[in-house]
């Protein structure tokens, strides 16, 4: 079968004139580009806050620790000052691991009375944001002060 003519006279083979496809792609140019622009903020925002989130949690885990290591330092038998106890081995454990760096606004809070001892540390910790301070975390341990009792006592 020959190819048809065009009112031109021109013959066709059958795809599109090298013309057309010119002026078809013309309208593309740049989409990648536009898309990289939109996309990448969207991707940054999503990374930024998965290592904000993992920091929260690490943070949370150290104060939490900290705030154990003074109850037990606070539970043993024979403590003079339980609080201050409590107290100086949380800032201590912070302070050997070298989370006290990480942590701003650190407020150790020991309660002590009778029967148990209590210990509340909060902080701040860091934030990727200059200018926006970190989420805030604040964590209890608590335990039963220890102490030796006759066998009729309980």
């Amino acid at each position: 079968m020959a190819n048809p003519a065009r009112p031109d006279g021109s013959a066709t083979t059958g795809r599109w004139p090298a013309v057309s496809r010119r002026r078809r792609r013309r309208g593309d140019d740049g989409v990648a580009t536009l898309e990289l622009t939109v996309l990448f903020p969207v991707v940054l925002l999503i990374l930024f806050g998965v290592i904000q989130g993992a920091l929260f949690f690490h943070g949370r885990n150290v104060v939490m620790a900290a705030a154990e290591q003074g109850v037990r330092a606070a539970r043993a038998d024979g403590q003079i000052n339980r609080a201050g106890t409590a107290a100086d081995q949380a800032r201590q454990f912070l302070a050997d691991t070298g989370e006290l760096d990480n942590l701003s606004g650190l407020a150790i809070t020991p309660d002590v009375d009778t029967e148990t001892v209590r210990v509340t540390v909060s902080a701040r910790t860091v934030s990727l944001l200059p200018g926006i301070p970190g989420p805030r975390i604040s964590q209890t341990a608590s335990g039963d002060i220890e102490r030796f009792t006759n066998d009729g006592d309980r």
